[in-house]
């Protein structure tokens, strides 16, 4: 099919300007609608985000562990199919499960999608991947007979589609163009989670506190047996079958205006509010903002346990050199 006349003379000049090309192109020349389609759909592929990435840490236990891949490839050997990986683990009775979890988790995810697919279908693919990853690390690393356990909040960054998968009480938000802060993450947090207290009791577990020897009742609200905080997790093998590895997974396309992911563990959502973090670094690059949160929590609340910060930028093309000069005609 193809389009003749005034109108394709003006939209080829149009489009040639749009992707450089300098000739006069006669009123009489006709253009294949599906050339000019070929040239947009080109032209969607090029505007992928600037990624750029900070972290920062402060360790007391040193049982939180960071995972930052930014070159991973959907097609082995073509840098257009790449994608980047950003995870923050929390450990809890030892830093093993989430070594381990760090180690493997990506890999585990990776082999639950199937071979030949293309972008659209990998991204439909990727939140029940995530789910099969994060059980499979779990069996394997309880195969091993360590207590350890972990949080895990995992997040996929492939153009402006981001998917996260977590479970514990490590969060992740985005702090989208314009201010608006939107929770990528649920918080397995016993104590504020009323759907998976519903959901241990309704399975034949228990929900309480820790008793004193007079019965009055302290602490955050725990799982028995086993006694954990968290009702979500990898690892935990001695706490019984109601704590899970399933995690929460979402997916989300940003718009072309970009936004900033803050990934932490509980040492700073402890201490602040999701605006608190994402208004304290705002206009900062990634290195700093993650600086910035993990200062800001020291000064709120001390060192009470191990604080981790790794802050994702999703950068527009035309905005991610803002101190460049222009290029010359």
């Amino acid at each position: 099919m193809a389009l003749q006349g005034s109108t394709v003379s003006k939209q080829t000049q149009k489009s040639d300007q749009r992707y450089g090309h300098s000739g006069r192109i006669q009123s009489e020349q006709m253009v294949p609608l599906a050339s000019l389609l070929c040239r947009e759909v080109k032209c969607k592929k090029i505007e992928k985000p600037v990624v750029r990435c900070g972290l920062a840490a402060q360790p007391k236990k040193g049982e939180d562990f960071a995972f930052i891949k930014t070159d991973c490839q959907r097609i082995p050997g073509d840098s257009s199919s790449t994608y980047g990986v950003f995870a923050v683990f929390d450990g809890h009775n030892g830093s093993s499960a989430a070594l381990y979890s760090r180690d493997h988790l990506l890999n585990d995810v990776l082999s639950a999608i199937p071979a030949g697919l293309d972008r659209d279908e990998w991204l439909s693919v990727l939140p029940r991947a995530l789910v099969a990853g994060f059980v499979k690390t779990d069996k394997e690393f309880q195969e091993k007979e360590q207590t350890s356990g972990t949080t895990a909040t995992f997040v996929v960054v492939d153009g402006w589609t981001v998917t996260a998968a977590s479970v514990g009480d490590s969060r992740c938000i985005l702090d989208s163009q314009g201010g608006v802060i939107s929770l990528l993450t649920v918080d397995h947090r016993l104590e504020v989670n009323e759907e998976e207290r519903e959901r241990i009791t309704a399975s034949g577990g228990e929900v309480g506190r820790l008793s004193t020897v007079g019965g009055a009742e302290i602490g955050p609200l725990r799982c028995w047996p086993g006694g954990l905080c968290l009702s979500r997790s990898i690892g935990d093998m001695d706490v019984g079958e109601f704590i899970v590895p399933i995690p929460f997974v979402k997916q989300i396309k940003l718009s072309s205006a970009g936004g900033r992911l803050i990934i932490a563990s509980d040492g700073v959502w402890d201490s602040l509010s999701s605006d608190r973090a994402a208004n304290c670094c705002r206009g900062l690059p990634a290195e700093l903002a993650a600086k910035q949160i993990v200062k800001e929590t020291l000064k709120s609340r001390g060192l009470r346990d191990d604080t981790t910060c790794l802050v994702v930028d999703l950068i527009p093309p035309d905005n991610s050199l803002p101190s460049s000069p222009p290029l010359k005609k």
